[in-house]
């Protein structure tokens, strides 16, 4: 296929995936979803393999077509039908990543899939907002196998039904479900509309050829970069169980086009709920991938076709059932990307930047509102970026695993009993050296009711590494005011705050590079 038709089906198949976005955004009724835009959307060939995928959230995109595997694997798909997923073990992320897989039948054939992934801010389990601390997986909430929530069209009552009772605020869950039906069914009805202008052959072929086309740049990429095996070590803080320093290694081995990413010597899996599955793993390994590209690389499963995985198993960055895995996702992806950074750095001194914050500061909190009613709510914060070698970083930004926006004030205060007292950059938290690190965030809630309170965060007793001889960012630190007291939370703890309690929540800053 010359390369000007290539381009154009490239975006066709991209733009499916952007409105597919586009639809679960404007339609869902959480702030989570609607407003933060914890969701990714991605369209796959029919033995789930990435076509295309829309520039959403990294943690999620490496990971789905293990999913969409894992459908293949239990179900006979069906035109009409839609396939609803959480399971850790079997692509998933964390059980509140919950992804919808749709197959696209043209004549009576299955062409290709259509999925999309959304963070619901409750998903049952032992914590508002299910992001607790827990020893176990089956703590963490309804862990869903692959379920046809509709078949032939037909939605499926009973199963609809047994989802929604497991869950604390069934009305958002039902509108955040339905908006993910949503974008499905538009990306069904854009990818039809592809079949019958272009016919299933053309579009096979440029399927097959964008993937060749990424594997090809991927190992032109490679190529450049040195020989060698290059590694690099940097520890969780904790696991919330006193589990302390919990490392995690790699070993990257380039040669000439291919690489290989070794995790050999990390720590096992933790009772607590740090552990990711290899489904994350795999994303962070992607994300880094695409950092190094200079040009626009073509996302899809074509990249990682130069690459081989080492994984423990039953570990830190490999977990198997029973590790509960909430925090894998959010905390130790970002961890995952450090080391992987951090040994690229070795290799590639005047290309790769100082850690940023290192976590995504996760807060999860429920209760009932004046009115009595149920509402849970679930956000990242925003930290500071690494200084890069040729410029310092950016201040109050996310980075790196995630991809989500900031709630904005007013909305986030007329959805929930609470009040956002302060929301200011962190000043001088920033790691000093010839290109600074960003700042991080300050910000304060105050709850006008009780909540059951879960912080997931990081960087809180380590912090983010500097680079060329750049200093580090500051570590983050959580604070609860009761009564005009002031008591330090740990990073990752679940505690109960009354009306009229503040939570103060300082993010870390990004390390700097070079010496001042």
């Amino acid at each position: 296929m010359d390369a000007i038709r290539l381009e154009v089906f490239r975006h066709l198949f991209s733009s499916v995936a952007e409105e597919m976005g586009a639809v679960l955004m404007r339609t869902a009724f959480s702030a989570n979803i609607k407003e933060r835009r914890d969701l990714s959307c991605a369209v796959l060939s029919a033995d789930a393999e990435t076509i295309a995928q829309a520039e959403h959230i990294p943690v999620h995109l490496g990971s789905v077509p293990l999913s969409a595997q894992a459908v293949l694997e239990d179900l006979e798909l069906r035109p009409g039908d839609t396939v609803l997923l959480n399971d850790p073990y079997r692509g998933g992320t964390h059980l509140p990543d919950l992804t919808a897989v749709t197959p696209v039948f043209w004549r009576r054939r299955l062409e290709m899939l259509v999925v999309n992934r959304a963070h619901h801010a409750d998903i049952g389990g032992s914590a508002p907002g299910s992001m607790g601390l827990t020893r176990h997986v089956i703590e963490e909430g309804l862990r869903i196998p692959p379920l046809k929530v509709v078949s032939r069209g037909e939605l499926q009552h009973d199963v609809w039904a047994l989802l929604l009772a497991n869950v604390r605020t069934p009305f958002e869950r039902v509108g955040d479900l339905e908006a993910q039906l949503a974008a499905n069914a538009a990306g069904v009805h854009r990818l039809e509309e592809m079949l019958a202008r272009y016919g299933r052959r053309e579009l096979h072929e440029a399927g097959a050829a964008l993937r060749d086309h990424a594997e090809a740049k991927m190992r032109a990429l490679i190529r450049e970069l040195p020989d060698g095996r290059f590694t690099f070590e940097d520890v969780l803080d904790d696991d919330g169980f006193g589990h302390r320093d919990v490392p995690i290694r790699v070993a990257i081995s380039i040669r000439r086009d291919t690489m290989v990413f070794d995790f050999t010597g990390s720590s096992p899996q933790v009772p607590g709920s740090l552990n990711a599955n290899r489904a994350i793993t795999l994303s962070a390994v992607f994300y880094v991938l695409r950092l190094l590209a200079s040009d626009d690389l073509p996302a899809n499963s074509g990249l990682l076709r130069p690459v081989e995985m080492v994984l423990p198993k039953r570990s830190i960055v490999n977990a198997e059932f029973p590790a509960p895995v909430a925090g894998g996702n959010v905390e130790t992806s970002q961890r995952i990307v450090d080391v992987l950074l951090g040994a690229l750095a070795r290799a590639l001194p005047d290309r790769i930047p100082a850690a940023s914050a290192g976590t995504m500061n996760n807060v999860a909190f429920g209760g009932e509102d004046e009115q009595g009613r149920a509402f849970t709510y679930y956000e990242t914060i925003a930290g500071g970026m690494g200084g890069r070698p040729s410029a310092p970083g950016l201040s109050a930004v996310q980075t790196h695993m995630t991809n989500t926006l900031n709630t904005p004030i007013e909305a986030f205060e007329t959805a929930f009993p609470v009040e956002v007292r302060s929301y200011r950059i962190r000043r001088g938290s920033g790691g000093a050296g010839r290109r600074a690190g960003g700042d991080g965030v300050e910000k304060t809630l105050r709850f006008r009711v009780p909540v059951d309170l879960s912080l997931m965060t990081e960087r809180r007793r380590h912090p983010p590494y500097g680079l060329a001889g750049g200093q580090p960012g500051a570590t983050g630190e959580n604070e609860h005011r009761h009564r005009g007291r002031r008591q330090p939370l740990p990073g990752k703890c679940r505690v109960s705050l009354e009306a009229g309690d503040e939570l103060v929540i300082r993010t870390p800053g990004g390390g700097g590079h070079g010496k001042a």
